[in-house]
């Protein structure tokens, strides 16, 4: 402490001399502004994105969603294309050099003979074979989207050779092919399956969240009665009662409207606790004081106030539709040739022995698991990035 301290002297200070003016804000900064004035869809973006496995999910989910439009031109034959001489065929190795010289994308021809003793066809590479493989080709003709015919491909197998990178089933059909078909039946019973389930799930929630009372009481015990049956053996029962007698069709669309008749549940309650929450806001008063009806207030105010957990939420459950697509094709009571899944595709697979001779035919296992994880990894990034304050 100096002196002029202790001897009671007043301490010296800054007053600025300028008017006070109480209109006065203080400058922001370029990026605080740009974050301070954003929408909070831009701030959403701006959280997921920084969730860089999520972002990577939904881009390996874009790229599969995209392919099941063009899926006829990506597989190398028709999904029906029979090869009698390639039954069980292993899958063929892509190569790029020969003999130390580069040759481009090619595969060995297949030497194949039928083994005495096991009875089992027997497949071996030929290195005196190349065949080349073709780009933007012409190949299997097929009908694209059952509307026009058209012969072109992004790949093909060598005038007169072979391409099974996946090998083939017990018919001769291209494994490659039938998975990059059976990902359109397979991708789209999750999006139909959980357009029926939201319609339901947010008109039941939002009809018990939104008066409460007996109604409340009435779809909450009419959800326990819906929960209390065991999941699996309903989709059986119900999965079951389809008539052989109908078209794929027909059953593709039997199947989609099961699994969307099952799911509704656990979003019903969520959508409820939600409203029950957000019924009590001024801003709901408000709407209700001006006239608004209970279907614009639920509409246009309610579940505006929590789309980015519905958009969550359906991130999380298509995968489980899938499964249940995939599970029920693989006990023989979903969808049934000629339609192709990857439930379908697994349910050639249930032979021990078959697998674990041609194990290749368990590759359709491969895009499930894909699609199920990508999905869980988006649906953590969207349910992360769905409060962007925090």
């Amino acid at each position: 402490m100096n002196d002029r301290a202790k001897a009671g002297s007043p301490v010296e200070h800054y007053v600025n001399p300028a008017p006070f003016d109480p209109h006065r804000i203080e400058r922001m900064t370029p990026e605080m502004e740009r974050y301070y004035m954003a929408p909070q869809w831009r701030l959403v973006w701006w959280k997921f994105r920084r969730h860089r496995l999520a972002v990577a999910s939904g881009l390996v989910l874009l790229v599969m969603y995209v392919s099941i439009l063009v899926s006829e031109v990506l597989a190398p034959y028709n999904l029906h294309s029979r090869h009698m001489g390639f039954i069980y065929a292993p899958p063929q190795s892509l190569h790029l050099f020969h003999d130390g010289r580069f040759v481009g994308p090619f595969v060995y021809g297949f030497e194949s003979r039928l083994n005495m003793e096991t009875l089992k066809r027997e497949y071996t590479p030929d290195p005196k074979r190349i065949q080349r493989v073709r780009f933007f080709c012409q190949g299997d003709e097929y009908r694209f989207w059952g509307f026009f015919t058209g012969r072109f491909h992004l790949i093909c197998a060598a005038e007169g050779g072979t391409l099974f990178l996946l090998g083939t089933d017990r018919l001769g059909r291209d494994m490659l092919s039938r998975i990059l078909y059976g990902a359109r039946i397979s991708l789209t019973v999750g999006l139909f399956g959980i357009s029926i389930s939201f319609l339901l799930g947010i008109t039941i929630g939002g009809l018990a969240g939104y008066y409460g009372g007996w109604v409340d009481n009435l779809i909450q015990r009419f959800i326990e009665v819906v929960r209390s049956f065991p999941e699996i053996p309903l989709w059986l029962a119900l999965s079951a009662i389809l008539p052989v007698t109908w078209s794929p069709l027909l059953v593709y669309f039997g199947i989609t409207i099961i699994l969307g008749l099952l799911d509704w549940p656990g979003l019903a309650r969520a959508v409820r606790s939600k409203l029950l929450a957000l019924r009590e806001e001024d801003f709901t008063t408000a709407a209700q004081l001006m006239g608004a009806s209970p279907g614009r207030i639920i509409a246009r105010h309610l579940l505006p106030s929590f789309a980015s957990h519905l958009i969550a939420s359906a991130t999380l459950s298509i995968p489980s539709m899938i499964l249940g697509e995939t599970a029920l094709s693989f006990l023989g009571l979903g969808l049934r040739p000629p339609i192709t899944s990857w439930g379908v595709l697994l349910n050639e697979a249930q032979n021990i022995n078959v697998v674990a001779i041609y194990p290749w035919l368990m590759l359709p296992v491969l895009p499930v698991i894909l699609v199920v994880l990508a999905f869980n990894f988006l649906g953590d990034g969207l349910r992360d990035a769905a409060d962007p304050y925090k």
